[in-house]
């Protein structure tokens, strides 16, 4: 009856306190959600990032595009007005 008792008492404590125990594999499983939030978030901007990429590589348009809105660039003949609210 003794050992019955002792290895009860020994499997619930790996249970709640041991390697692998409740406590930790919920741990475990937060890490597990945050990661893949990040993981999520960075292929986002990857994907975003590529496809600005391809842009680039395609034509002037979008070259042109960030010279307007980034560096504030102008064409040749071109009449710049600024509204100012």
């Amino acid at each position: 009856m003794l050992v019955l008792i002792l290895l009860i008492v020994q499997l619930q404590y790996r249970l709640w306190l041991g390697d692998g125990s409740v406590k930790q594999v919920n741990e475990y499983q937060q890490r597990l959600d945050r990661l893949k939030v990040e993981a999520k978030e960075k292929k986002e901007r990857n994907d975003a990032l590529y496809a600005e990429v391809l842009d680039l590589r395609k034509g002037k348009e979008a070259i042109e595009e960030r010279a307007r809105y980034e560096l504030g660039m102008i064409k040749e003949n071109e009449t710049f007005f600024q509204v100012i609210e």
